[in-house]
């Protein structure tokens, strides 16, 4: 052992003599126990938040898979909740439904079904979540609205939860209601009826899936809709929740948390959340958004998630300091596990909280995180104090008997810099039933009488690296295993691989834009479409592609560079668009909107027929070919200086795209 073990565990000693004052706390459940632990999870979607995981090589993708949901591994999630694609712009991206059309049934799109399959594969009895962001537009019959025709949205859903267990023999077992503007609790006892109908009396209802009121309220005003109800869950609280939510005796869950950079202060905000959504609101469950940082980091909220896997070109993860404060609490429980009564906030600062799974196993962890080191990105923290502290903590009813306790430590170490997370520390001896930790600032402590934890590891991955400044794509991939290319980000439309019937010969792929209808969302969706890929800082680059226009008259395709903006920016994003259209004309414009013309005339380019353009942006000036002549030269781009490459088209509506290529300096 070295020598910060033996430190600990003569300061355990010196506090135990009573040579330094101490709070006690007492750990009992003679007066009975508290909430039962439903787990800690994290959330792919809301949107398109693991786009680029699918990309990954082995044995890479596995790792990281591995760190987020093996057992006794990294953070060993309990729950995994997805988001239902819809279709739409969600916050980093689309994510394709299972439904684009009424007639339309499809349950091998996007990658949301291979990931639940690979968290069941490392934990069997991980919790599976479904939540629409948004719907398709058939849904809402022309509204912006899903819940006019509750009926059809109720069935979209079902089928979604239908198509997991037929396809891919997936068991949803709770499935969410949200949307920005409110809920519709007609549509909630719909729903019901419908799963009922179903066959799905076992999957359980979360409304809303966002805000405590006015759900709370109705819940207690309407028998009906709260038999419909199941969990309440909570966007952001901040630790707290309602009266009126109490009072209805449901399940609380913070069904969506955390949303923070995932550098030490993000995961001191997720070791304080974690802890204190019990001990201040009685939530029994926890979820990240997101799960894992796999898009662009130049989109919203970069790095957001528990780790980060953003290269797939290259190999290169990050296992972030949440993974292992995760792992204080998911290696040491299980659902099912129950909180004690007696859990709280420790006297000088900073909170604890105490499990058993009811056969004489004890969890406590304990988080002493200071204010600027726990801050998480909303809602606003008020102030408080931790400071260091002695704290003896005295086991009584059926835990008195236990003589020792596993201990693992996490320290952020601020001033240092040189943090050390779930380090495993000598084993300790209880006297009497009493033990005493020296608590420091920032730091948190699993104790327990659970031996299996583990800090896995696996050697380095591959160094990290930009996107490569060649890249190109044909799309020619039989039976591709996801129905996107890869790393494409689609931030409006839905661009998939496509079989290619007018070429003569053996089919090929071609990727096409799917969407003829604008969906159903709370973001600002462009009345564009278009697909982002590569390299942010892109400055002087030519983008190639070949493309099928397949609306006669109206239809409109374009290449870009340097676009500037994604996710729910997408609407505003600038950089150098090339247009041409199925009438004949071409435009270059600065913006995505197609406000800010640098060039427009004749093309001569028709719908039905392939054509081939190039973008060439160099300094301030940009030159365009189409099928290898010069089209337009030298029109004047002052900004942006940078930005990814990009596809797309004039509106909603279905157009091909082949021989993708980029050549960056």
């Amino acid at each position: 052992m070295d020598g910060t073990v033996l430190t600990v565990t003569v300061l355990f000693l010196t506090s135990s003599l009573g040579l330094c004052s101490s709070d006690t706390y007492v750990l009992d459940d003679n007066a009975g126990l508290g909430r039962v632990f439903d787990g800690i999870g994290g959330l792919s979607g809301g949107g398109a938040t693991s786009r680029l995981l699918v990309n990954y090589e082995e044995p890479y993708r596995s790792q990281i898979l591995d760190y987020l949901f093996k057992p006794n591994f990294g953070a060993s999630l309990h729950i995994l909740k997805v988001e239902i694609g819809g279709d739409a712009q969600t916050t980093d991206g689309t994510e394709p439904s299972h439904m684009h059309y009424e007639n339309d049934e499809n349950y091998f799109r996007g990658y949301e079904w291979w990931l639940m399959k690979e968290a069941k594969k490392r934990n069997p009895n991980i919790t599976l979540i479904g939540l629409p962001w948004a719907f398709p537009g058939w849904v809402g019959h022309g509204k912006n609205w899903p819940y006019d025709f509750p009926d059809i949205t109720a069935a979209y859903v079902v089928n979604w939860i239908l198509g997991a267990k037929q396809y891919h023999d997936l068991d949803i077992q709770y499935v969410g209601i949200w949307n920005e503007r409110n809920y519709d609790t007609k549509y909630i006892k719909l729903l019901r009826y419908t799963l009922d109908k179903s066959g799905l009396e076992g999957v359980r209802i979360i409304a809303s899936d966002n805000l405590w009121e006015p759900i709370a309220l109705s819940l207690l005003l309407d028998p009906e809709l709260s038999t419909a109800v199941d969990v309440i869950g909570a966007h952001y609280p901040g630790t707290t929740t309602v009266s009126e939510a109490l009072k209805t005796q449901k399940t609380l869950w913070s069904s969506e948390d955390y949303s923070t950079f995932n550098d030490e202060v993000g995961g001191g905000c997720w070791a304080r959340i974690l802890n204190q959504n019990y001990v201040n609101g009685h939530m029994t469950a926890t979820i990240s958004w997101n799960l894992v940082a796999s898009y662009y980091e130049d989109l919203p909220f970069g790095r957001d998630g528990l780790m980060t896997a953003e290269e797939p070109w290259s190999g290169n993860y990050v296992v972030e300091s949440p993974i292992w404060i995760t792992a204080h609490t998911t290696q040491f429980t299980q659902p099912g596990w129950t909180y004690l009564q007696t859990v709280g906030h420790l006297a000088q600062g900073g909170s604890y909280v105490a499990l058993t799974d009811g056969k004489g196993n004890l969890t406590v962890v304990i988080e002493t995180m200071t204010h600027d080191h726990s801050v998480c990105i909303r809602p606003p923290l008020l102030p408080f104090n931790v400071t260091s502290q002695n704290a003896t903590f005295q086991l009584k009813g059926s835990f008195a008997s236990i003589k020792e306790l596993q201990v693992w430590r996490s320290q952020f170490n601020f001033k240092t810099k040189k943090p050390s997370f779930f380090k495993k520390l000598t084993p300790l001896k209880l006297s009497n039933g009493s033990f005493t930790l020296n608590l420091a600032e920032d730091e948190v402590y699993t104790l327990t009488t659970i031996t299996t934890g583990q800090k896995g590891s696996y050697p380095d991955p591959p160094p990290s690296a930009r996107f490569p400044k060649v890249y190109k794509d044909n799309f020619n991939v039989r039976n591709p295993p996801f129905s996107e290319a890869p790393d494409f980000a689609d931030q409006t439309g839905v661009f998939e691989y496509y079989i290619n019937l007018t070429d003569p010969g053996p089919y090929t792929f071609t990727l096409r834009q799917v969407l003829t209808e604008r969906p159903i969302t709370w973001a600002t969706d462009a009345d564009q479409t278009i697909s982002v890929i590569g390299d942010y800082q892109w400055q002087n680059l030519t983008v190639t592609c070949d493309i099928f226009m397949e609306s006669v008259k109206t239809g409109g395709v374009f290449i870009a560079a340097r676009v500037d903006k994604g996710g729910q920016s997408i609407r505003s994003a600038r950089g150098v668009f090339f247009w041409v259209f199925a009438d004949g004309t071409y435009k270059v414009t600065n913006d995505l909107a197609g406000q800010t013309v640098l060039a427009e005339g004749q093309s001569g380019t028709r719908a039905y027929g392939w054509h081939t353009l190039s973008l060439t942006v160099k300094g301030q000036l940009a030159s365009g070919l189409l099928n290898g002549y010069p089209l337009w030269k030298n029109a004047v781009v002052l900004n942006p200086n940078n930005g990814w490459a990009a596809i797309g088209t004039h509106s909603f509506e279905l157009a091909q795209f082949d021989n993708f290529a980029v050549v960056a300096e």
